[in-house]
């Protein structure tokens, strides 16, 4: 058998540098889209503790139509996203505080949005209350108009009309790594803090939504 030279040290450098660059660019993905435990600076805010604990209390109702629910596992803050009204007035997730809100952006072109529609305003119907708002933003940035008529055509009549032209509020939660794809729904507590995320369309007038809701609400 023939002995094999030993590895030359230039050699070694580089393949330790290829490997901490390969590293580097897995932290920086990580970051950008949400995969693996980063969420920001270490620890999170402190206002947002009882959220996750909150989370970890549902967290068995997330299941049958909402078990696509994922329990926020370190305290998250929701950046403070703004937006307008059906009059085009300014309205901001701060106007929010001091309610349970179950944030929702769709847009007309996704169909999974229009499935989920009406099982949204069926939720408003049921539990909406000065504690708790279904606020569901369009993000359609061609003609918002295609919006309002969806919303009449099939008969919403629960849900107040929110929506943002320019879709920076799926920007800023996509670069928060809360946001991959449309529909994109948050369970925010009144301090603004994320108790759970879905990528993807649920049943919310199910009965499994109900029991979601109604625990994060300290009804269940």
């Amino acid at each position: 058998m023939t002995d094999q030279p030993p590895p030359s040290p230039v050699k070694n450098r580089s393949f330790k540098l290829l490997a901490a660059g390969i590293a580097g660019v897995a932290v920086i993905a990580a970051a950008v889209y949400g995969i693996g435990p980063l969420t920001g600076n270490a620890g999170g805010p402190p206002e947002c503790k009882p959220a996750v604990a909150l989370a970890k209390k549902i967290a068995p109702l997330a299941t049958g139509e909402v078990a696509a629910v994922n329990v926020a596992k370190s305290p998250f803050k929701v950046p403070d996203l703004a937006f307008q009204n059906r009059d085009g007035k300014p309205v901001t997730l701060a106007d929010f505080h001091g309610r349970t809100i179950l944030l929702n952006l769709w847009a007309t072109w996704c169909v999974p949005c229009r499935r989920e529609a009406p099982t949204l305003d069926k939720l408003e119907a049921d539990l909406g209350s000065p504690d708790f708002q279904v606020v569901a933003i369009n993000i359609d940035t061609g003609n918002p108009q295609r919006a309002q008529d969806f919303f009449k055509k099939i008969g919403v009549k629960n849900l107040t009309y929110y929506a943002d032209p320019s879709a920076e509020v799926f920007q800023k939660l996509k670069e928060a790594g809360r946001a991959i794809g449309m529909p994109t729904t948050m369970l925010v507590d009144p301090k603004g803090c994320e108790i759970g995320t879905v990528a993807g369309a649920a049943d919310w007038a199910s009965s499994d939504a109900l029991k979601l809701i109604k625990a994060a609400l300290g009804k269940g």
